[in-house]
């Protein structure tokens, strides 16, 4: 899988590296422990429409978008007809970051971020698949029609 498509797992990977230091980087240097961040969001809860943007709300919806990537490229890998791979793949992978955060100072797992970390994985499962769709119809009718000439014998195209 991956010698076949260099490029995106070298991407991918890339992406992995910056999961990893977002997210297994201890608390005190950590990319999300930020002043700026917080400076952000006072400023986004001044405006009406977004009060409801607390600190946790924001963190959850991060916690989301960073993995839409993650389960984007796993699919990519692994290919839209084990989709429930890359899911699997993407649970199993948020399950051992929250499991090696609890031996990282100032850390702390928890199991909400599981669950946000797998939907945002299976969101971008979710646009790979629809983003795909036509490829793989194509590909389907091709097998198809392989299958049928090599069955009736008859040359197709």
């Amino acid at each position: 899988m991956f010698h076949r498509h260099p490029v995106l797992s070298l991407t991918t990977f890339a992406y992995l590296g910056f999961v990893a230091w977002v997210t297994l980087t201890p608390a005190s240097s950590a990319p999300t422990g930020s002043e700026l961040i917080a400076r952000v969001l006072a400023r986004l809860q001044g405006y009406d429409e977004l009060a409801w943007l607390t600190y946790d709300r924001a963190e959850l919806l991060a916690n989301v978008a960073l993995f839409v990537p993650v389960g984007l490229f796993l699919l990519l890998l692994v290919g839209s007809r084990l989709w429930w791979v890359a899911g699997i793949a993407a649970f199993l992978m948020t399950s051992a970051i929250e499991t090696v955060q609890r031996s990282i100072p100032g850390r702390v797992p928890d199991e909400r971020d599981i669950l946000a970390n797998t939907a945002g994985a299976l969101i971008g499962i979710l646009a790979g698949l629809v983003l795909t769709y036509p490829a793989a119809r194509r590909r389907a009718a091709v097998r198809r029609a392989r299958e049928r000439e090599r069955v009736d014998g008859t040359r197709v195209g």
